[in-house]
């Protein structure tokens, strides 16, 4: 993802899951059915460019793997925490897949009522 348009989607209409070392906003379009496109947003609050570019790229690298699990249309957007520049990669992960979790959970309640 790479439109501001689309980031402010995704926060400001999806579902948000917060972690302490992330946070994931979700919002599955569903007049679309286009793949999934993920974001990421790394302040100066997490540390300087080298620790913001170094958390950038693990997070992308974990996000590689949980793709297939978004619905196509998603817009998904990955916002780092300050921990996260100190956090383990196995931490990441785990909180990555706890709000993926959770926001997919949601996600699949809500598509019940509308089919």
């Amino acid at each position: 993802m790479r439109r501001g348009e689309e980031f402010a989607f995704a926060i400001k209409q999806g579902g948000r899951a917060g972690r302490p070392t992330l946070v994931v906003h979700l919002n599955v379009r569903v007049s679309t059915d286009e793949p999934p496109l993920v974001g990421f947003v790394v302040s100066k609050a997490v540390g300087g460019a080298v620790v913001r570019n170094k958390v950038k790229r693990r997070l992308r690298h974990l996000m590689r793997d949980r793709l297939p699990r978004l619905p196509r249309g998603s817009l998904l957007v990955v916002r780092a925490n300050p921990p996260a520049a100190s956090a383990r990669s196995e931490r990441l992960a785990a909180e990555l897949d706890v709000a993926l979790d959770r926001l997919l959970r949601r996600q699949a309640s809500s598509m019940v009522g509308h089919r």
